[in-house]
């Protein structure tokens, strides 16, 4: 189970700037280069985009799954075509 943890915005600042301090001081071209295709391929979670019930929908929603509560794909369009 993934746990999101919500940063104050004084930690944030302060993990942005340890984090600078670090990439100062990097002197290998290939660390940086790594960093840079890292950084620049991460894109926000969706999940912090969602609202508290969505958030809630999809955990029921896994849960069910775990528990074998499941259809198939064609009985889904089936109902959902109703």
């Amino acid at each position: 189970m993934i746990i999101f943890v919500k940063i104050t915005k004084m930690n944030l600042q302060t993990s942005k700037l340890e984090l600078v301090k670090l990439i100062v001081n990097i002197d290998n071209k290939k660390m940086i280069d790594k960093l840079l295709k890292v950084l620049k391929s991460e894109k926000e979670d969706f999940w912090f985009e969602l609202s508290e019930r969505e958030r809630q929908e999809i955990k029921l929603g896994i849960e069910q799954l775990d528990s074998g509560q499941r259809i198939s794909f064609e009985d889904f369009i089936k109902k959902a075509a109703k």
